[in-house]
C-alpha cells in the first residue's frame, strides 16, 4: 500500500512493516510475520520492482512480530539484516524476558492471533547473521536511515530516521492500535520490558523532524513526531 512517494507499507493496522521505494534501491524497515513475504512480492510486482533491488532490512528490534521474513530474505536473497547491538541476541535466539501481558479483550486478542496463525506466525525462523548497529548510525543503505536509540520496549528498541521520506520508524517504541485491547489511538505498545524507559525514550522522538511517523502496530501517523510523542504520553 503505497502512503506517499517513495513510501510502501506491507501488511496492516494489526502488523506492519514498510518499504522505501527509492532510484538507488530499496530499503526494508522491519519484516512483519513470515506471511508477509506474499505481501513483500505483490509490493514489488506492484511497483515494478525486482527483489534484487532489495539493498537491506533494518530491524527496530528483534521481537518474532518483526523478523518474520528476516531470515529468508537474507538466506535466499543475500540482504544483510541490521539490528541493534542490544537487540542482536533476541533476534538470533528468541529470547526475551517475560513480561505482564496487561489490559485485554477478549475479542481484539483472539484476532490477532489468529491474524498471526494466518500469517504464519509458528514458522518464524530467527536470524542466523546479523549486521548491528549502534545510536547515531547513519546506515549506507537507500535514503540513508539514521539510528535513533529508544530503550524501553527492548533494550534495542530503535526508532529509523528516513529524512529522504519524510517519516520516522518506530517500531514498538510505541503504538496506535493496541493489539490486546483493540484500543486505536497513540499510547505505549504491550509487552514492553520497561514501561518506564520506554515514555523516556520520546523525548528521542519529539526531537526529530519528519511528517510520518509509522509504528509496527496501529495506523500511520501523518503529523509531527512532538505531537505523537505527547499524545502517548497523555494516553
Amino acid at each position: 500500500m503505497k502512503l506517499a512517494p517513495h513510501l510502501h507499507r506491507l501488511g496492516n493496522d494489526v502488523v506492519a512493516s514498510y518499504l522505501l521505494d527509492l532510484p538507488e534501491g530499496i530499503t526494508l524497515l522491519d519484516a512483519g510475520l513470515p506471511g508477509h513475504w506474499d505481501d513483500l512480492l505483490r509490493e514489488l510486482e506492484a511497483i515494478g520492482r525486482p527483489i534484487s533491488d532489495v539493498r537491506g532490512l533494518v530491524l527496530t528490534h528483534g521481537d518474532s512480530d518483526h523478523i518474520g521474513f528476516a531470515e529468508r530474505l537474507r538466506a535466499e536473497v543475500g540482504v544483510p539484516v541490521y539490528v541493534h547491538t542490544a537487540d542482536a541476541h533476541r533476534a538470533r535466539t528468541g529470547e526475551k524476558p517475560k513480561t505482564p501481558m496487561g489490559p485485554a479483550r477478549l475479542g481484539p486478542m483472539l484476532g490477532f492471533l489468529a491474524y498471526g496463525l494466518r500469517k504464519r506466525a509458528l514458522r518464524t525462523r530467527h536470524v542466523a547473521e546479523v549486521v548491528e548497529v549502534s545510536d547515531g548510525d547513519v546506515l549506507d543503505l537507500p535514503g540513508s536511515p539514521v539510528v535513533v536509540g529508544m530503550p524501553g520496549h527492548s533494550p534495542g528498541s530503535v526508532a529509523v530516521h528516513v529524512p529522504a521520506v519524510d517519516a520516522v520508524f518506530v517500531g514498538d517504541a510505541l503504538t496506535t492500535r493496541h493489539v490486546l485491547t483493540g484500543r486505536v489511538g497513540p499510547q505505549p505498545a504491550p509487552f514492553t520490558d520497561d514501561p518506564d524507559e520506554a515514555l523516556a525514550s520520546l523525548d528521542r522522538l519529539a526531537g526529530l523532524a519528519a511528517s510520518w511517523v509509522l509504528p509496527g502496530h496501529g495506523a500511520p501517523w501523518n503529523g509531527s513526531p512532538a505531537g505523537l510523542a505527547a499524545a502517548v504520553r497523555a494516553a
